[in-house]
């Protein structure tokens, strides 16, 4: 129990035929970037503050991130009263998990494994863009069905070798699916991710609604965004490492 409530909030802080038609994938990144709002303005956010809840065999979990684009991210997450912290910098990384998350409740530093996997925090907005950014090879596999709706297949394949898929509407342009596998603990685990209830901010489009398989054993479950904040003052101090008690 305590070990799959630790691995849920790692995956949550940190958050898939038809013949693909003459859409080139140059075509679909443009289209999608105008749908989340355009690159001008996604150019001008350098930090977020987002809220984000959801329920969990009877639990309420709650979790804030702030995020310096592209520098640094803080998470925190409340379990039952108990409060993790994750804090990633350049590549650099430190948390603190209390008992019931496998931890001593005192500063540690982060697992390699977890900074690589919790390092995309720093980014803001879209996988896709983000990707190619980041110089990552990008592939439209594919056009078929997403319950109900057509969609475009992009797969991500980055410079460390780790794959990603993607699932653009083709109507809307919006990414309504990422799938891919993670490395937790040394364990390897499947990540789907559902995406829905887009809303602006500022002009911006974020989907506030994510949609994840049930780590606690069969159906899904969703985390809802209750806030986003663009562009708020964050103290450098809240990224850095404190003393032990």
């Amino acid at each position: 129990m305590k070990k799959i409530v630790y691995l849920w909030a790692i995956i949550a802080l940190s958050v898939s035929s038809f013949v693909v038609s003459a859409q080139s994938v140059d075509e679909i990144l443009a289209k999608h970037q105008e749908a989340m709002g355009g690159a001008d303005k996604w150019s001008k956010v350098k930090s977020l503050v987002q809220n984000t809840k959801f329920t969990i065999q009877g639990m309420e979990i709650q979790s804030k991130s702030s995020i310096l684009v592209g520098k640094a991210f803080r998470s925190e997450i409340e379990v039952m009263g108990n409060k993790m912290v994750q804090v990633v910098e350049g590549e650099n990384g430190w948390w603190i998990r209390p008992q019931m998350m496998g931890g001593s409740g005192e500063p540690e530093e982060m697992p390699k494994e977890m900074i690589k996997v919790s390092k995309n925090q720093e980014s803001v907005g879209s996988l896709l863009l983000t990707a190619k950014l980041e110089g990552s090879k990008i592939d439209l596999v594919n056009k078929e069905k997403l319950d109900g709706a057509d969609v475009y297949v992009c797969q991500i394949t980055k410079k460390d070798g780790d794959i990603g898929t993607v699932y653009v509407s083709a109507s809307t342009y919006l990414i309504l699916k990422f799938a891919a596998k993670v490395n937790l603990g040394g364990q390897s685990v499947d990540t789907e991710l559902k995406f829905s209830n887009y809303k602006a901010v500022d002009g911006l489009y974020f989907p506030f609604s994510i949609e994840t398989a049930n780590p606690m054993g069969g159906g899904t479950m969703q985390v809802d965004t209750t806030s986003i904040e663009i562009n708020p003052a964050l103290e450098a101090a809240i990224f850095v490492k404190p003393g032990k008690k």
